[in-house]
């Protein structure tokens, strides 16, 4: 597929686009993902989304010059990769240009994944693949090499962040890069013991209005995921990835391997999961 929309010209008649769209970014692409429309316009949604994909590409940039520094064939794997959004505009600009390096798009929606496919063969991206895979087939299945380099996951929903740590745990990732989204499986388990957490601590007020369960558990959720990588021996950045006008969903967390595991991380994990009544995890934040 061949970037034949002059940029220039869309410049002209959109400004913001300057701010938006990297010079050597293929404007055809972003067309038939349909963050631009046909005469090259961006809607408010499309521009938001845009920003976020830009931004976590801003993060992973110099993480991915890390890793060529010593693998010059480094393997980046989109986990529910859905539209495979993230994963087109990363390899657009971050690996096109070198000679390896491929881009691998995990999803369970078979339909997304043959799209991606034939999105893939129109715009030449040969080192573009995308797998129909459930979590447990993505760690075992031979499409996929035993060990890679960064892991992504964006506004992968509620337990898809946790798919995408367990995979990236198990082919011992470099680097995860993760913007999770919608987390309710906690805040389920916390309306599942509320009655009995109020006898069992005063902590209980925390999550006692059914706001206060969503928003709490989506919190808590986090600080466990970051236990759990710090406790595998990764080391832990959270920040945020756009202002929060654009987007609520908006925590950026980043894990390097380091080999070294926080010592009290796993003891911590344990202490907070029993101080909140939340055992039924053990198995997800613990294993």
């Amino acid at each position: 597929m061949q970037n034949s929309d002059n940029l220039k010209s869309l410049h002209s008649t959109s400004p913001d686009l300057k701010t938006l769209i990297q010079p050597n970014q293929s404007i055809t692409l972003l067309k038939a993902l349909h963050i631009l429309t046909v005469d090259g316009k961006l809607n408010q949604d499309s521009r938001r989304k845009l920003k976020q994909v830009t931004h976590l590409i801003n993060f992973i940039a110099p993480l991915l010059s890390e890793v060529l520094v010593n693998n010059p064939n480094p393997t980046i794997v989109d986990h529910g990769a859905g539209k495979s959004y993230l994963g087109f505009i990363l390899y657009d600009l971050l690996l096109k240009q070198h000679a390896a390096g491929q881009v691998v798009g995990i999803e369970t929606r078979a339909d997304l994944v043959e799209k991606s496919k034939v999105l893939a063969a129109d715009c030449g991206f040969d080192r573009m693949d995308f797998q129909h895979l459930s979590v447990e087939q993505s760690i075992t299945s031979d499409a996929l090499p035993k060990t890679v380099d960064i892991v992504t996951a964006l506004h992968a929903c509620n337990t898809a962040t946790d798919d995408a740590i367990q995979f990236g745990l198990k082919k011992q990732a470099k680097y995860m890069v993760l913007v999770p989204c919608c987390q309710a499986e906690v805040a389920e388990v916390l309306r599942k013991h509320k009655n009995e957490s109020f006898g069992k601590t005063p902590l209980s007020e925390i999550w006692r209005h059914p706001i206060h369960t969503r928003e709490f558990g989506s919190q808590i959720t986090n600080v466990l995921r970051c236990l759990q990588l710090e406790a595998a021996g990764y080391s832990v950045t959270v920040t945020e990835l756009v202002g929060w006008e654009h987007s609520m969903k908006n925590e950026l967390i980043i894990a390097k391997y380091t080999g070294q595991k926080r010592k009290n991380a796993t003891e911590r994990l344990d202490a907070i999961l029993s101080e909140f009544n939340l055992q039924d995890l053990q198995t997800r934040f613990l294993a």
